[in-house]
């Protein structure tokens, strides 16, 4: 069994107890009586043409192991929006990652005090309208699909649950197979994951064969492995719009520099 089947069998069985119909006029409902979170397309979308940062909270993952022990959701987040983060992604799997929905309800609402929120991506391995209903609730902004870890049926169902939500939908792909899957949706946010899944196995060349395959106007986020400015400039030169990086955010003593340095990519 590879790593993300490990990871979505779990999940599946995690959640089974919450799992109940969850119709789009609700999620639409849901969206309505509450405040409209910030947008996250348009973050990614910034005015100067610089390469947008999305940085991730994250305390552990199995390829890294611990990264970051004990830290505060909302002091790191606080950190990250004054470093000059473009949007935030907060992990909310617990048994890999050490997150919770409660990170992600604790940063929306310290936030969301703040002059200029920052749009959060709930990350976590998602299947089910249930889990969509959740981060609208908790204040996000987007939700991540793992293609390869659905069938396109599941894909479908997510995407319009995200829309009657309100929310932004990030596509995460890792080949080609997966990139044509993900076309099919009309995605406006395509994140190429330099990490294979399965093996998670890291390389950025991932990104440079991929991101040019992406139609014009879609969105192109490149994910992991991002260290330092040259990885930002590699992948800035495929054609990234955006990065997501959390280990090397995380673990660093001065946030801002380091977001400074790949957004000179």
């Amino acid at each position: 069994m590879d790593k993300l089947t490990e990871i979505m069998a779990h999940k599946r069985l995690e959640i089974a107890p919450m799992l109940r119909p969850v119709s789009d006029a609700e999620l639409a409902r849901t969206n309505a009586n509450r405040p409209a979170p910030p947008p996250f397309a348009a973050a990614l979308r910034r005015a100067d043409g610089n390469l947008a940062v999305i940085a991730e909270i994250k305390r552990r993952s199995p390829s890294a192991g611990t990264i970051k022990s004990g830290a505060s959701s909302p002091a790191q987040a606080r950190l990250y929006q004054l470093a000059g983060a473009d949007a935030l992604s907060v992990l909310t799997d617990g048994k890999y990652f050490g997150g919770s929905l409660d990170d992600l309800r604790s940063v929306t609402s310290s936030l969301g005090a703040t002059a200029i929120p920052l749009p959060c991506l709930r990350k976590d391995f998602m299947f089910h309208p249930v889990q969509v209903l959740q981060a609208r609730e908790a204040g996000a902004s987007a939700v991540l699909i793992i293609v390869r870890a659905l069938n396109n049926g599941e894909i479908s169902i997510l995407h319009d649950s995200a829309r009657a939500a309100g929310l932004d939908v990030l596509f995460e792909i890792h080949d080609e197979a997966d990139l044509e899957r993900a076309l099919l949706q009309k995605p406006e946010i395509v994140g190429v994951n330099n990490r294979d899944l399965a093996a998670f196995k890291t390389d950025m060349a991932v990104s440079e064969r991929l991101i040019p395959m992406l139609p014009r106007g879609v969105i192109a986020v490149s994910e992991s492995g991002i260290f330092a400015g040259a990885d930002a400039i590699r992948v800035r030169s495929a054609g990234a719009h955006a990065i997501l990086v959390g280990e090397a955010l995380m673990k660093s003593r001065d946030p801002a520099s380091l977001i400074a340095e790949f957004r000179r990519a």
